[in-house]
């Protein structure tokens, strides 16, 4: 998907494992965590970009670098206070691009425990929404959406469920199950509020995909 005209994008970061948890390295094969990077399109539910990777500079970069490349127009970007961002958004957009941060305060007593060990959200204790460049609107500084969508993919892909032995043991099939999963949101699965596909509501596609219809695309 290319020269796609979004406006408001919201990006945000889902955990996961692959063979064994951070605390267990000794396990042969074993990836550890990842991060699967999301952008979203807060006015068609799109979702134009996402890597599966470590949550490190060299990943937070070319995400962004993908991002920006498929994007036809000046947009506003919404991320969390992630210290990898705003050095990745200014190597993608090249500075042209309309960025803000939400930076959560978050309960001390749920700090002190890692997301492989977290199965709850912390407590939020304060929000600010900090304007970091361009001009973007501060009432459109959120991540109100993509956050929905990480629960969305928590719901559907087992593979990111908490608590279950369902985990992938391979990167390459973590990665394919994460892009089977958008492929099939982005143009097979209708949108509630939207009533169409997000694809649709972007104008990528003008009907929606059957699975016959996205097996054979994924097959070319």
């Amino acid at each position: 998907m290319r020269n796609l005209n979004c406006q408001h994008v919201e990006v945000d970061e889902i955990w996961g494992f692959i063979g064994a948890k951070r605390r267990n390295p000794e396990r042969a094969g074993a990836y550890g965590d990842v991060c699967t990077y999301i952008a979203l399109d807060a006015e068609t539910k799109l979702i134009p970009s996402f890597i599966v990777g470590k949550r490190d500079r060299y990943h937070t970069c070319a995400f962004k670098e993908d991002l920006a490349g498929r994007l036809s127009r000046q947009v506003q970007l919404s991320t969390d206070a992630m210290q990898a961002y705003p050095e990745a958004v200014e190597a993608g957009f090249g500075g042209k691009v309309d960025y803000g941060q939400i930076v959560k305060t978050y309960s001390v007593t749920q700090l002190t425990k890692e997301a492989a060990t977290r199965y709850s959200p912390a407590e939020v204790v304060e929000v600010e929404r900090k304007i970091i460049q361009g001009n973007p609107s501060v009432a459109r500084i959120t991540m109100s959406h993509v956050e929905k969508q990480n629960h969305t993919l928590r719901m559907h892909c087992r593979r990111l469920t908490r608590l279950t032995n369902a985990f992938s043991k391979k990167f390459e099939n973590f990665e394919a199950a994460v892009s089977l999963n958008f492929a099939y949101y982005n143009f097979c699965r209708t949108h509630k509020t939207l009533r169409m596909t997000p694809a649709q509501a972007a104008g990528v596609e003008s009907s929606q995909w059957t699975i016959e219809d996205l097996l054979r695309h994924c097959g070319e």
